[in-house]
C-alpha cells in the first residue's frame, strides 16, 4: 500500500512539472491602458504659449475661434490632420505660408509659426467634451474693474457716449461682444465690423498706403505688401503695383487698427473677462 501511494505522488508530481507555468490573470478591464487616440504632447513654456496665443489673436481667432475649434467660417484645426502630426510648427508653417482656398498667405517668421504651433498645441484633443470644457458663460469678469481699464487704455479713441454708444445692447451675444473689442474687423485688414462691429458698429476704414516714388506721390488702398511688391487700388479705383528694392520707395502704411494690434500682446485674461463684463452694461 506504501508503494501504491508512493507512485501516484510521484507520478502526480512529474504531471504537473510537465504542465506550461501558470500564466497570471489579466486585470480587470477597468484598469487596462490603452493606447491614447489624440497625441499627448508635454506641456510647453507657458511664455511661450502666451506668445502664440497672442499672434493667434491677431491672424487665427475670426476664422478658427479663440479655442481652434472653428470660428467664422473657418475649420476646427484641433482634430486636423495637419496638426495632429504636426511637432513645432514645420507642417502648420507650409499651410500658413501658402495658404489655401479661402484662406490668405501669412508672412510669418518661423518664430511667431512655432508659438502658434505651441499653442493650438496646448489644447487637449480627446474624443468627448472633456476636451472641450466650454463653460456656460464668458462673464467671469468684474464690470467696474474693467470700466476702470476701458478708462485708462481705451477711453483716448472710444467713448460708450459716442462710437461705442449701446454697444452692449446692439450685440447681444458676450462672445461676439468681446472679439469685436479685441479683434474689430477681424475678417482682415478691411473686413466689416468695428468698435462694436460684428454687424453692430461702424464699418473699419480700409488700410491705406503712400508709395512715394521720384517726383510722385500715390496713394490708395492697400491691397498686398511684401519684401518685393507693394499693390494697391487708387482713388480712380485703377489697381496699381510697385516693385520695392529696400526702401525705395519710400511706402507709409496707414492702418486704423494699429492701435489694437499693439494692445493685443498686453492684454492679460483677466483685462479681457473684465472689460467684456464691463462693455455688457452699456445699454
Amino acid at each position: 500500500m506504501l508503494w501504491t501511494f508512493v507512485t501516484i505522488v510521484l507520478a502526480a508530481t512529474l504531471a504537473d512539472a510537465q504542465q506550461p507555468p501558470a500564466q497570471p490573470a489579466p486585470p480587470p478591464a477597468a484598469v487596462r491602458r490603452r493606447a491614447p487616440d489624440f497625441p499627448q504632447r508635454p506641456a510647453a513654456d507657458q511664455a511661450i504659449v502666451d506668445r502664440g496665443k497672442a499672434v493667434y489673436g491677431v491672424y487665427c481667432t475670426f476664422c478658427h475661434g479663440a479655442d481652434a475649434r472653428g470660428g467664422s467660417g473657418g475649420p476646427n484645426l484641433i482634430r486636423t490632420a495637419v496638426v495632429l502630426n504636426d511637432q513645432n510648427g514645420e507642417l502648420i508653417g507650409k499651410v500658413v505660408r501658402e495658404g489655401r482656398e479661402g484662406m490668405p498667405r501669412l508672412d510669418l517668421t518661423n518664430a511667431q509659426i512655432s508659438d502658434i504651433a505651441a499653442f493650438v498645441h496646448s489644447f487637449r484633443v480627446g474624443g468627448y467634451d472633456v476636451s472641450r470644457m466650454t463653460p456656460p458663460t464668458i462673464l467671469t469678469g468684474d464690470a467696474k474693474a474693467g470700466q476702470v481699464y476701458f478708462e485708462k487704455t481705451c477711453a483716448g479713441c472710444h467713448s460708450v457716449n459716442g462710437n461705442l454708444k449701446g454697444i452692449g445692447t446692439r450685440i447681444g451675444d458676450p462672445k461676439q461682444l468681446q472679439q469685436s473689442w479685441l479683434m474689430p474687423g477681424g475678417g482682415g485688414r478691411r473686413g466689416p465690423g468695428g468698435p462694436g462691429g460684428g454687424g453692430g458698429g461702424s464699418r473699419i476704414p480700409p488700410t491705406t498706403v503712400t508709395v512715394t516714388t521720384a517726383g510722385a506721390k500715390v496713394e490708395g488702398v492697400l491691397t498686398r505688401i511684401d519684401d518685393f511688391f507693394v499693390s494697391l487700388t487708387d482713388k480712380e479705383g485703377t489697381p496699381r503695383t510697385f516693385t520695392r528694392e529696400g526702401d525705395k520707395p519710400k511706402v507709409e502704411i496707414h492702418d486704423p487698427l494699429e492701435g489694437h494690434r499693439k494692445l493685443i500682446p498686453t492684454y492679460k485674461d483677466k483685462d479681457i473677462h473684465n472689460v467684456t463684463a464691463y462693455l455688457v452694461t452699456v445699454k
